[in-house]
């Protein structure tokens, strides 16, 4: 069999085209942050993780391009070699201090910090235990590891428990967990997750990459259940809060020291440019002076959660800006997803394996600096397309 058949069997998104209904690598014309432009139609963008409204702000914007000025337009390295500049130390410094830990380590990406963290740490006779709801990269990097995967019931914690007390005692065991879960909007309960980890000696990482600039006034789920020092490892992205690209895992000095030289997704890749470093350095100060930005974007969350709601859609859990819209069939949700883009209004259909079957959703998601007439108009919109729909 020709290994290329399965890819001239795959017509699902090409008969998606030809029926008007393919929501994904749309080419955006303009990115003006709450709006977008595509073939010339201005849209409410309601699907981005600019939470803070920071990739236009003037100042950041600014400070990229006067690093380019400086240090040119890429490190041409690896961090390992000759792509570590004394800016990836400034700011692994003040992410460290950020988020109370050591030291921390800065990546390419969010997904290598995940992939070349957790393959890193867990080796042959370790465990490392997932919920089933973790981001496709912490399964990645599960997978890469020489480790055996074990996966728990999303935020059960007596599941979890159980698969804990099935493992042996005296195994190496790594519990890894989105912190702000980036589909449904809900928290890890790390206020249970904390003391079972230590009860079955099992180290804890936390994936803070939708937390970072929300929750924990801008620190992360941990700062927000004022449990920073029982989480081993926190990791987070730049393309979310902090308006860059790029990413950083965080912890022990030693525990850092020891994935800086064994992350092969570190080791093998080139490092981000100073722009990018700039970037989420300026980010990071306007974070700690602005607090009002982490404030508004939670206000806006409360408020678009509440609209929803009363509305009659189907919300599940969330608590944060992430407002998901439960749909449950693939169909209504593309349908849905069209008609509110036809009428102006940008969110995220998602459907399995992103989320279990019959959990097909719209992922709606928030910034900070979205206007109180925008949000007005895109609930305004829902409530029209949803009892067009029969969803309401």
């Amino acid at each position: 069999m020709d290994i290329f058949t399965k890819c001239h069997e795959f017509t699902m998104a090409k008969d998606a085209m030809a029926q008007g209904f393919y929501p994904y690598f749309i080419p955006l014309d303009e990115n003006e942050g709450t709006e977008v432009v595509y073939q010339g139609n201005r849209l409410i963008m309601c699907g981005s993780n600019n939470y803070l409204g920071l990739t236009t702000h003037p100042r950041l914007k600014e400070a990229a391009r006067q690093a380019i000025d400086r240090y040119g337009t890429s490190c041409t390295g690896s961090r390992f070699l000759n792509g570590t500049l004394s800016l990836h130390h400034q700011l692994e410094h003040e992410l460290a201090e950020w988020v109370g830990k050591e030291a921390a380590l800065v990546f390419s990406t969010g997904m290598q910090v995940n992939l070349g963290t957790i393959s890193a740490i867990v080796g042959r006779g370790d465990y490392v235990i997932l919920d089933k709801d973790d981001h496709a990269s912490i399964v990645d990097g599960a997978r890469l590891g020489y480790g055996k995967l074990e996966r728990y019931v999303h935020n059960d914690m007596q599941h979890l428990e159980r698969v804990l007390q099935s493992l042996p005692a005296d195994a190496g065991k790594l519990i890894v967990v989105d912190g702000l879960f980036s589909m449904e909007g809900d928290l890890a309960p790390l206020p249970e997750l904390v003391p079972l980890a230590k009860k079955y000696g099992a180290r804890l990482m936390v994936d803070d990459a939708h937390a970072m600039g929300v929750f924990g006034g801008g620190r992360g789920t941990a700062a927000h259940f004022g449990m920073t020092d029982g989480v081993d490892l926190i990791m987070s992205t730049f393309s979310k809060s902090f308006a860059s690209l790029g990413g950083f895992v965080a912890g022990d000095e030693a525990v850092i020291h020891y994935i800086k030289h064994f992350a092969r997704s570190l080791i093998f890749s080139a490092s981000i440019p100073a722009s990018n470093a700039v970037a989420a350095l300026t980010a990071l100060q306007i974070m700690r002076e602005e607090p009002e930005r982490i404030e508004r974007v939670n206000v806006i969350g409360e408020k678009m959660r509440k609209a929803y709601s009363q509305l009659g859609f189907n919300i599940g859990l969330s608590v944060s800006p992430i407002v998901p819209i439960i749909i449950g069939d693939n169909d209504l949700t593309f349908m849905m997803w069209k008609t509110l883009f036809e009428k102006g209004v940008f969110v995220n259909p998602i459907i399995s394996p992103a989320v279990a079957p019959g959990h097909q959703l719209l992922r709606t998601s928030y910034m900070a600096t979205h206007t109180d007439e925008q949000l007005d108009k895109v609930i305004d919109v829902f409530e029209k397309v949803g009892r067009q729909l029969g969803l309401i």
